[in-house]
């Protein structure tokens, strides 16, 4: 009857997707969900119902498989007289059901409302119940598996019984509909957080695929900026501490010997297949390409036949994909869902790299918390190298995991591809492949030379780096001392050496790339028996497929090998012993001091007890009874760990600040108790300090507390102690870089005032001798023992020699006590109060403008910054630029003609075939084939040269300038420019050099061109295309144009919080005694958290936004590729296009969708980059120190200055023209061989004077005549190393002992001994290893505060000039050093100038001469017996006994 009439069966498959679009659109255009829990969370998505991606995947396939069904009628309807349309009709109205089922579906879910699934329910049970009578009644009549319908038919069938499926699943999990009492869910933990805005994991599996919830983000960027507050929180599963657990877990998890790659495995290998999986899809369905389009010119001119059953025409599978339109359509579907795969493998891979990157940060932190502090000062482990283990090594393993699916994907594509070659070309296929095999171990020795020339270069740039940061750190040292030049000469040598090693590096990246070009074109014209056009394209195409996966293989191989190195930093090793035969016990509540010489053993007494030295024997007790007992005593028998203590307050003979507010260090996580605080202010004299900071104790100070001075750093370090709650207090040392006053104040209201009345325990460690009779217990140290113990009383009986030496040092140091002074500020203010005020004045410009400056910002954003690159190109010299032009010109140029030939030479073979009288000849056009291959693949060398050689260029040319620019740019932008932000223009050549410019540059211009070649081929090929070509350009502007934006300011964003976090690092390993004393670790450890997570969301979003952009462009390429498709195949059937235009005009549509999206990745780069350019280019045009004098280096005198004579006459300077000056009308005669003592209160111009003499300040009048010259004509280079000074601060550099005390290795070793002698560190040397060859660690940390003072002394000794000047240079030494430094200085130095500018005034009481110094001027100016006697002087003042 009627099921027999294929029409009827086909209207009767209507009736479900009528009732379902009846039923549903009333309730979607209602929008009833808007009452429901949605209004709870803010995101638009909940809770995925039970089967949710399955339903989205065959939901998916069904679409493909009704446009397969539309597709076949729209076929077979063309084999029929009168239009049937019930022959894909019915199809076109389930495509339409099935997408409002996704779009219904996905609106209930979202609002949480399951009951209004019935509809659902009954439409697949209507749609199953009808395919399947359809399927049924075609197998009655003899319809087989032979016609293309009959599968469709089973195949839906089949797909809406399994939707069906889904549906009772739903019913059945979540007891919605017939179950009494339903399923309670709710929305996961972190959609009830407002502040997740990462909805990656949380969305349907559409969005999830094409990024559709990034739309809103990156939108927006363009309104306002993006910041961390736009990006919020990180979901809770990609935490760093979730996933460090997760690491941990695997680890601890492991039996006997633990390898992290199994634990990595564990916790992280399952995302990894997940991403292998959609790669190896992602591969199959890149074969599609070639294959459809090799299909397309094949069948444009064949027939097609069909069978007539049920009065309507059926056709075969074979029938159907031999119509060039269905493959075209194939070709666009496969392009979709091969992108669409591609970009999902990269999305898992990139986040699965992202989390193990922040659980190995914090599994290093962890370790880095548990380090022993020997191994940092014997230099075993130094901050830089951990800093680069977390920046560098651990982003070598997230590559590794990003590359790790090339790594699987290559075995694929390499044995599909010889397979497909094999059905193309036969036997002769292998022969190619063989080819391509055989050049495999030239590849692999190319990129294992790349690998280790990266490897080379790496050590060098930080090595570099080391020298810059040395450079930078002792710029004021090194200026006074005339020792610029020779720094910087020693980084250049390793910058020259450094770019030797990428001069190789770009030599085999050009050979790769030649490689890469050269291997398939040899493997064709190996295989030339009978090299036809058509196989010549489908076989250069197919061996360019493979070469691919063969050269990727290499560098997969490369960043494993580097992933694997970093596991190799795991373990620490083993220090060497300090102290020995340690027998002590400290009283509790009582005060204990340490007293000793320099290098004595003192601090690593106070780190063992802390538990900080390695343990060798012995043990260490805290007493617990605090509160029972009247005693508590600590007992240290040897030094070793013992953990079990409570919290220490510290003060490290360092000071360590946090990169935080003045009050934060201070509170250091206290509770704040404002009472408390002000009362440790005033008692650490802090308030006048503060008072002089821009914003008070609200200023941001850190990176080594940068804008303050020693004293002023270790004040802040000695409040944060005494506001701790803590019943024992170390200090070390604490008075070094503080005045008499000060150290007096802070002991008698601080210490013996403060820390008393509380019952404290307190152990101070002190030079200052007159502090003894206040100690309750002492302990005398000396060479790593102790020397004795006891009150002072005991040892006046026990050790008197002892006891007589530190008496008569006592009455020197009381001799120095002075009467109290009241004063205004303690030390200079970083800021003077007119440059204070400007600032104000400039704050209420600024709110004005506000508006107008953030229109301007927003407007700047969207335009790239070309006027860097103009000074970029600038750097590349006028003969690579052309080079560069033309070399890439003509190489596309050949190209386009290598395939134009070749469509050229096809076009001509099947003209003879039609003709097919005449014997046709290939060897003419193979000849020109194969000679302009070899011209390509030459030109390609050229080009890769060039461009390589134009970044190593520029890079050096920059680096040069910067560096010459910082070390002859005067002082003041070393102290107004913090020091991290130089580094940073530094560090940027990290980017540079990988030639990233250079590379992005040429990966532009090159897709650039491929893409307008393709337009320009396609539009040759069928001009119908460039109408279709315009609203698509439109499209692809706007998201570029979006894109551009939120690029860069996520890049930005993610630069901006990798800073934090590597400084959060130094930071702790800076301070790691400090907080492991004061127990903080965990607070330090949370804080890694909160650095690490706003890291990994910033990277999180910018890959979010790359993959956001790939879909988007992939998509419109396919587009293009449809279009060009249809077009070419219109073309061809109406005005008999030759089939090798076709074939060309589509290898270039798929070469558009490749490359589309190229483009704007390569733009967005390229502006960051160019910021980079920029900021280093702002910095090289800063205004140099004049060097030149008028005298030149021939004219000054030799020997000069021979006497030593300063005249110095009205002067008056000042430390920048914007501010006061700070020496006003100086003037004074110092007459050879004079011994000048200055003094005055901080801030009153001692230093200045000092600085005045080298020429550091900014002159505004006046004359400096040293031995008849005036300074000021002479070179500064030749005034600078004629002069010694000694500086407060000691700076010691990496290297030698020899090289500290010489670097211009003018002094013989003997000259070398008799300075250390006089310096009392001559048996210091002798001991260590090597003598004068030995080893200086960074900043000198393996010797003591005090050493390092005493080579800074050595230093000056030896350049015996016979002007030397002494910045109160003895602040850190012991008074019995400090007693014979003076008397040597008095000896070695009887017939030269000595000025010394004194913290204790007692060291100048035997000059000759005493200026006493105020605001600037000259007080006082005359002997000291004379300004002692008259009593109202400020000097006896001064030294005035404080009876």
């Amino acid at each position: 009857g009627l099921l027999n009439n294929g029409c009827f069966l086909d209207a009767l498959g209507l009736v479900p997707h009528v009732f379902l679009l009846f039923s549903t659109f009333p309730i979607l255009f209602i929008g009833w969900g808007s009452q429901s829990s949605k209004v709870h969370i803010h995101h638009s998505t909940w809770l995925h119902f039970p089967g949710h991606n399955l339903r989205w995947l065959l939901t998916v396939v069904l679409l493909f498989v009704l446009v397969c069904e539309i597709a076949e009628g729209i076929v077979s309807d063309g084999f029929n007289q009168s239009r049937h349309l019930h022959l894909y009709m019915p199809a076109g109205l389930g495509m339409l059901a099935a997408i409002t089922s996704i779009v219904y579906y996905h609106n209930i879910e979202t609002s949480n409302f399951p009951k209004l699934l019935i509809a659902l329910l009954i439409y697949w049970t209507l749609a199953f119940i009808t395919k399947t009578i359809k399927f049924v009644k075609y197998d009655d009549h003899g319809i087989g598996l032979m016609q293309l319908r009959f599968c469709i038919t089973g195949l839906l069938a089949l797909l809406y019984g399994l939707l069906l499926g889904v549906e009772v699943n739903v019913i059945l999990r979540r007891r919605y509909m017939w179950f009494p009492c339903p399923t309670e869910v709710k929305p996961p933990d972190d959609l009830q957080d407002l502040g997740v805005r990462f909805l990656q994991p949380f969305v349907n599996l559409l969005s999830k695929s094409t990024y559709w919830w990034m739309n809103t983000f990156i939108t927006s960027a363009h309104k306002r900026p993006i910041d961390l507050k736009t990006i919020g929180k990180l979901p809770i599963s990609m935490r760093a501490l979730t996933n460090f657990q997760r690491l941990r877990k695997a680890f601890d998890a492991q039996a006997g010997s633990r390898w992290i790659w199994l634990a990595l495995r564990q916790a992280f290998g399952r995302p990894l297949v997940l991403s292998i999986t959609f790669r190896f899809i992602a591969d199959l369905l890149g074969f599609a390409g070639p294959l459809c389009i090799s299909g397309i010119v094949h069948h444009i001119s064949s027939d097609n036949h069909s069978v007539k059953l049920l009065g309507v025409h059926f056709i075969s599978s074979e029938a159907f994909l031999a119509n060039a339109y269905v493959l075209a359509v194939l070709l666009f579907l496969a392009l979709l869902l091969q992108r669409t795969f591609l970009q999902a493998s990269y999305y898992v891979a990139i986040e699965t790299g992202i989390k193990l990157r922040a659980a190995i940060q914090t599994k290093i932190y962890h370790k880095i918390m548990r380090l022993c502090t020997s191994n940092m000062s014997m230099g075993d482990m130094t901050t830089a190298q951990i800093c680069s283990l977390v920046a560098r090594d651990t982003n070598h393993l997230m590559w590794f995991f990003f590359l790790c699916p090339n790594l699987w994907a290559m075995p694929v594509q390499i044995v599909m591809g010889v397979l497909l070659l094999y059905s193309l070309l036969g036997v002769s296929a292998l022969i190619g492949a063989t080819v391509i095999v055989i050049l495999a171990p030239l590849q692999y020795f190319v990129a294992t030379r790349l690998s280790r020339a990266q490897k080379s270069t790496l050590e060098y740039t930080s090595e570099r780096l080391k020298k810059t940061n040395e450079l930078l750190r002792g710029i004021k040292l090194l200026k006074l001392y005339a020792w610029e030049h020779i720094f910087r000469s020693s980084v250049e040598e390793t910058r020259r050496q450094e770019l030797r090693n990428l001069r190789t590096f770009a030599l085999y990246t050009s050979l790769s790339i030649f490689m890469n070009a050269a291997i398939p074109i040899a493997a064709v014209l190996t295989v030339n028996f009978d090299l036809s056009p058509a196989v010549a394209f489908g076989s250069l195409s197919l061996f360019h497929i493979l070469v691919t996966p063969l050269f990727l293989l290499s560098s997969v191989l490369h960043s494993t090998v580097k992933a694997l190195i970093v596991n190799g930093y795991f373990t620490w090793t083993q220090g060497c012993p300090t102290l020995s035969n340690i027998d002590i016990k400290v009283p509790f509540g009582q005060l204990t001091m340490i007293v000793g010489q320099v290098g004595c053993g003192k601090s690593s007494l106070l780190l063992a007890a802390l538990g900080e030295m390695q343990k060798i024997s012995g043990n260490i007790t805290w007493n617990k009874a605090q509160y029972m007992s009247g005693r508590q005593s600590l007992n240290i028998l040897t030094a070793c760990v013992f953990r079990k203590r409570g919290s220490v307050a510290y003060a490290s003979q360092r000071p360590w600040l946090l990169n935080a507010t003045v009050e934060e260090n201070i509170l250091f996580d206290m509770a704040p108790n404002e009472k408390r605080y002000k009362e440790v202010i005033e008692v650490c004299q802090l308030q006048p300090d503060i008072d002089t900071l821009p914003q008070g104790d609200q200023t941001v100070i850190g990176e080594r507390g940068i804008i303050l001075s020693g004293g002023q750093r270790q004040r802040i370090c000695v409040a944060r102690a005494l506001y701790q709650h803590t019943n024992v207090v170390f200090l070390d040392d604490p008075f070094s870089a503080l005045d008499i006053h000060l150290s007096d104040h802070l002991m008698r209201e601080g210490i013996l005032k403060l820390l008393r009345q509380e019952k404290r325990t307190v152990v101070l460690v002190t030079h200052k001798l007159q502090y003894l009779p206040h100690a309750d217990w002492i302990i005398a140290m000396r060479d790593g023992t102790v020397q004795t113990q006891g009150t002072l009383k005991d040892i006046q009986c026990a050790e008197p020699e002892l006891f007589e030496q530190w008496r008569t040092l006592m009455n020197r140091q009381d001799k120095e006590n002075t009467t109290e002074l009241k004063r205004k500020s303690f030390r200079r203010p970083m800021y003077s109060t007119d440059t204070l005020a400007t600032e104000d004045e400039d704050e209420d410009s600024t709110t004005s403008t506000d508006e107008d400056s953030l229109r301007a910002e927003l407007r700047h954003r969207t335009t790239i910054p070309w006027s860097s690159f103009a000074t970029y190109l600038r750097a590349a010299g006028l003969l690579l630029l052309p080079l560069l032009v033309l070399s890439q010109l003509t190489k596309h140029s050949l190209m386009v003609a290598i395939d134009f030939w070749l469509a050229h030479w096809t076009s001509r073979v099947i003209a003879a075939q039609i003709e097919s009288d005449c014997e046709f000849s290939h060897s003419s056009y193979l000849q020109v084939f194969c000679g302009l291959c070899a011209l390509g693949i030459v030109l390609c060398l050229v080009t890769s040269l060039a461009v390589e050689w134009t970044g190593l260029r520029v890079s050096r040319e920059l680096h040069c300038s910067l560096l010459r620019t910082i070390v002859l740019a005067p002082m003041r932008l070393f102290e107004t420019t913090p020091l991290g932000n130089i580094l940073n223009r530094f560090s940027c050549w990290n980017r540079m050099d990988g030639c990233h410019i250079p590379v992005t540059l040429e990966c532009l211009s090159r897709s650039t061109l491929l893409c307008v070649s393709a337009v320009g081929v396609i539009s040759y090929v069928t001009p119908l295309f460039l109408f279709a070509l315009l609203p698509l350009a439109v499209a692809c502007y706007f998201i570029q144009k979006y894109f551009r934006v939120a690029s860069r300011d996520l890049q930005q964003l993610e630069d901006s919080t990798e800073m934090p976090l590597l400084s959060h690092y130094s930071q702790t390993i800076e301070g790691l005694t400090t907080i492991r004393a004061f127990r903080h670790e965990q607070r330090f450890k949370k804080k890694l958290l909160e650095h690490t997570d706003a890291n990994n969301i910033s990277s999180l979003f910018l890959m979010a936004a790359n993959r956001w952009l790939e879909v988007r462009m992939e998509y419109i390429g396919a587009f293009v590729v449809l279009i060009a498709a249809v077009a070419s195949i219109s073309n061809a059937l109406c005005s008999q296009l030759s089939a090798g235009l076709v074939g060309l005009g589509l290898t270039y549509a798929l070469m558009v969708s490749n490359y589309l999206n190229w483009i704007v990745r390569n733009l967005a780069d390229m502006e960051v980059h160019l910021g980079c350019v920029k900021r280093v280019s702002g910095l090289i045009h800063t205004q140099p120190e004049s060097y030149d004098g008028l005298m030149t280096p021939a004219q000054v005198p030799a020997g000069w200055p021979k006497y030593g004579e300063i005249q110095i006459k009205n002067l008056s300077v000042r430390y920048d023209s914007s501010l006061k000056p700070v020496l006003r009308h100086v003037s004074a005669h110092i007459r050879p061989g004079q011994k000048v003592g200055i003094c005055g209160r901080t801030g009153s111009g001692k230093s200045s004077f000092s600085l005045a003499l080298f020429r550091m300040l900014d002159t505004i009048e006046g004359n400096r005549i040293i031995d008849g010259i005036d300074i000021a004509k002479l070179p500064l280079q030749t005034l600078r190393s004629k002069f010694s000074i000694i500086l407060q601060d000691p700076i010691l550099f990496s290297g030698t002992i020899r090289f500290n005390l010489d670097p211009e290795r003018k002094a013989t070793d003997q000259m070398l001994w008799e300075a250390l002698e006089i310096a009392q560190l001559m048996p210091v040397v002798k001991a260590l290893p090597g003598g004068l060859d030995a080893m200086v660690t960074e900043g000198g940390e393996n010797f003591s505060q005090g050493q390092r003072q005493l080579f800074c002394l050595a230093r000056a000794f030896v350049r015996k000039s016979s002007i030397l000047i002494m910045d109160e240079a003895t602040a850190s030494i012991d008074m019995a050093t400090e007693s014979i430094l003076q008397k040597v200085v008095m000896t070695a130095f009887a017939d030269r100038t000595v000025v010394t500018i004194a913290h204790r005034v007692h060291t100048i009481l035997g000059s000759d001469v005493v200026i006493v110094m105020k605001h600037g001027a000259i007080l006082e100016y005359d002997e000291p017996d004379v300004l002692l006697e008259q009593k109202d002087s400020v000097f006896s003042a001064f030294v005035r006994a404080d009876k």
